[in-house]
């Protein structure tokens, strides 16, 4: 299965057409920094953690040749419900979240590229 996945990735890489040079000037996007914390929302009576608000946070820049550095940060928030009685479960809840969250700043930041004016 993972050789077939590798055939398949370069297979897609083979159909690329990759430019050599443009009479455009091609943005470039660095990222500067992305942080993943994490607020108290509500404890347990007990004083366990009950629920967290996770933070995550991305600053990049967007170079665009013959212009100004363009600065961009942005945070996406969520609610997360922490239960220790069901740790393991929770433990891949939250990953999954966190996958899904980096992946929603991606798109995001995708979609700032695309609508940027050269």
């Amino acid at each position: 299965l993972h050789r077939v996945d590798r055939r398949q990735r370069q297979m897609c890489i083979r159909d690329r057409n990759l430019v050599k040079t443009s009479d455009k000037p091609i943005p470039q996007m660095r990222i500067l920094q992305d942080n993943l914390d994490r607020r108290t929302l509500s404890v347990f009576p007990n004083g366990q953690v009950a629920e967290y608000e996770l933070i995550y946070t991305v600053r990049y820049q967007v170079l665009i040749p013959g212009k100004e550095i363009q600065d961009f940060n942005f945070e996406l928030n969520r609610d997360y419900q922490d239960d220790p009685d069901i740790a393991l479960a929770k433990s891949r809840e939250l990953s999954l979240m966190l996958r899904e969250m980096r992946q929603e700043a991606a798109n995001k930041i995708l979609r700032d590229m695309a609508s940027i004016q050269l």
